[in-house]
């Protein structure tokens, strides 16, 4: 199979020393805007819509260049050409996050690199509302989206970057194509990247403000922790919030997280808990079910209790697209109800009562000290 150049363009040019290759070119492929540009009078194959019907035929001719914006390699044509050949040279030019980064006079060996287009936008706009720097790449029509969705990180949107029309724009409208990026400000010292997962989940109690014992216990952490399975991308709800133990440890995790409860010193030990382990976090101040309606959907759902509007907030729940819903139970009386509930609700609906003993010393020796039985009820889609 004969060797296919990739070019990469930036600023309505090739990379330097790779002209001859254009010039040479018996066919020249991309989008039909950069062929008009830089391969007039060339046979032209315009790569849109049907473009896995057009690669077989393109990458068994010869004299083959294909032109991509930016860095070919990064989100671009070079995955879709490697299913049909590997014969295949590669010269990028800046990408369009490398530009947009530049032009803001900012580092981004530290940044997080998403994408919003052809996707769901939703799991790209978490994580920009989770890590500190992060680009998001677009797709017309839905820049003003993913910027409404992250106005409180005061986003900058970074239009035809590399062209005369080239803008930084902080309100809508926006032009394509675009690169939207967040970061929080800095003590000029990069971030570990890329990031790792904690080293220790399901922390001790003594690891959070809380107040008489009213937080989440270890053990039962651990268990919902293991079922909401919280990464980054994900939108997790942390319904009756108290302290919020387990708000904070899926953020830790690299999930965005809202935390709510109905009590305003609960929602500011959250906050605070929150800063004291350096996660961002949105917290919401009211009762549920009514302050989740207004809320992004989740993916994942913990509800500590409850109480009386339990059966309101899963009924709630259920009609949003969340993988799993995890409610933890102290009183008896509401296991068999909640999994009645779950069942005509959920596909998969599983309990587990857990009744730990810690171990302490007495009298030289040791003893086993019980915790309070919870009950760990598991809903997934």
């Amino acid at each position: 199979m004969p060797e296919l150049h990739v070019l990469g363009v930036s600023g309505g040019a090739v990379p330097p020393g790779t002209e001859a290759l254009l010039a040479d070119a018996a066919v020249v492929a991309g989008g039909r805007a950069v062929l008009e540009q830089l391969a007039p009078g060339k046979e032209h194959v315009v790569l849109g819509k049907d473009l896995l019907r057009a690669l077989p035929d393109l990458v068994t001719r010869t004299g083959v260049v294909v032109l991509a914006s930016g860095d070919p390699g990064f989100f671009g044509i070079v995955r879709t050409l490697r299913k049909f050949t590997h014969e295949l040279v590669v010269h990028p030019a800046p990408s369009s996050v490398a530009v947009a980064f530049a032009r803001l006079g900012l580092p981004w060996d530290d940044a997080l690199v998403v994408s919003a287009h052809g996707r769901d936008p939703h799991p790209a706009i978490n994580a920009a509302l989770r890590h500190p720097k992060v680009a998001i790449l677009t797709q017309p029509g839905n820049t003003e989206l993913v910027f409404e969705a992250l106005a409180a990180r005061n986003p900058v949107v970074l239009e035809a970057l590399g062209t005369p029309d080239e803008r930084i724009a902080t309100a809508p409208p926006f032009n394509d194509p675009n690169v939207v990026i967040v970061h929080a400000p800095t003590d000029g010292r990069p971030t570990i990247w890329p990031p790792r997962t904690p080293t220790r989940w399901a922390l001790p109690e003594d690891a959070f403000e809380h107040r008489a014992g009213m937080i989440t216990k270890t053990e039962v952490r651990a268990l919902a922790l293991a079922a909401l399975g919280p990464g980054t991308g994900d939108h997790v709800w942390d319904v009756g919030c108290g302290s919020g133990s387990v708000a904070v440890e899926c953020a830790r995790l690299g999930a965005a997280v809202t935390a709510i409860d109905h009590d305003p010193d609960a929602v500011g030990l959250t906050a605070r808990n929150a800063f004291a382990h350096g996660v961002p976090m949105t917290t919401v101040c009211g009762a549920a079910p009514d302050a989740l309606r207004t809320l992004p959907e989740p993916d994942a759902v913990f509800v500590g209790g409850g109480g009386a509007a339990l059966p309101d907030i899963l009924e709630l729940v259920a009609d949003t697209d969340s993988r799993v819903v995890v409610v933890t139970l102290a009183l008896v009386d509401r296991i068999a109800p909640t999994l009645a509930q779950l069942d005509d609700e959920f596909e998969h609906v599983s309990a587990t009562t857990l009744q730990a003993n810690r171990v302490k010393p007495l009298a030289g020796g040791h003893r086993l000290a019980a915790e309070n039985p919870v009950t760990v009820i598991v809903g997934r889609r």
